[in-house]
C-alpha cells in the first residue's frame, strides 16, 4: 500500500505538524508565515477538497454537495487525498505541516497509523463572533463566492467545529500548543515561532 511506503519514508526522517482552528481563524495566515521561515510541504485539507470539486470530477461533485449542506466528508475521502498530496512531494520536503486535519476524533488515530506520528498540533483559538465577522468580511471583499461561505452554513460549520474540537485535541496532551489567535497576525506568529523553534531545538537533543 502506498499508505505503508509512505509511513516507513516519513517516521524516522521527517516533522509532522498540524494547524486546527475554526473556520476565519486565521491559520491559513500562519501556515504561509510557516512555510516562508521553515521550509515545511503545507496541505490545507481545505484546498485538498476544493481543488476536487474544481475538477469537475463525480466525486468534486459529490464533495461539493456536501461542502454546500454544511456536512463533513468521510474520513476514507479526505486521507486518500491528504495522503497522495503527501506522496507527491515526498522527495521535496523537510517536513509536513497539515492545515485543518484531524477534522472529526477518528482522522487522527488513522493518519498516525497510516502515514506519520504528530510532532505538535497549533491550536488558533477564536470566539464564535470573531469567526463569523472574518468569514463574512471575507466573503464580502472577494470577488470569487466559496460555495461555504454563507452565514446559515457558516453557522453550520462552526457548531460542526466545537462538537468536535475537544475530542480531537484531547487526543494530543504533549504535542498540543494553544494559541490566541484574537490578535494581529505578526504577535500571533511570535507565539508560533516560539513553538515550532522550541520543538526543532528538542528534534535535535
Amino acid at each position: 500500500l502506498v499508505a505503508s511506503r509512505l509511513a516507513t519514508c516519513v517516521k524516522p526522517t521527517y516533522r509532522s505538524s498540524g494547524s486546527w482552528g475554526g473556520p476565519g481563524c486565521g491559520k491559513g495566515t500562519q501556515c504561509a508565515k510557516i512555510v516562508a521561515k521553515y521550509n515545511f510541504s503545507h496541505f490545507s485539507t481545505g484546498d485538498l477538497l476544493r481543488d476536487e470539486v474544481a475538477s469537475g470530477s463525480d466525486k468534486g461533485k459529490e464533495l461539493q454537495d456536501m461542502m454546500r449542506q454544511g456536512i463533513l466528508v468521510p474520513n476514507e475521502t479526505v486521507l486518500k487525498l491528504l495522503e497522495a498530496a503527501m506522496v507527491k512531494a515526498l522527495n521535496g520536503t523537510v517536513g509536513y505541516l497539515i492545515d485543518g486535519y484531524p477534522r472529526e476524533p477518528a482522522q487522527g488515530p488513522e493518519f498516525e497509523k497510516f502515514i506519520a506520528p504528530v510532532d505538535i498540533i497549533l491550536y488558533f483559538e477564536c470566539s464564535n463572533e470573531t469567526l463569523v465577522a472574518r468569514i463574512m468580511k471575507r466573503a464580502a471583499e472577494s470577488s470569487t463566492v466559496r460555495a461555504d461561505d454563507n452565514e446559515e452554513t457558516l453557522k453550520t460549520r462552526i457548531a460542526t467545529f466545537r462538537e468536535n474540537t475537544e475530542k480531537i485535541l484531547v487526543q494530543y496532551p504533549t504535542q498540543l500548543r494553544r494559541i490566541n489567535a484574537e490578535r494581529a497576525p505578526e504577535e500571533i506568529f511570535a507565539d508560533v515561532e516560539k513553538s515550532i523553534d522550541e520543538l526543532l531545538a528538542a528534534k535535535k537533543k
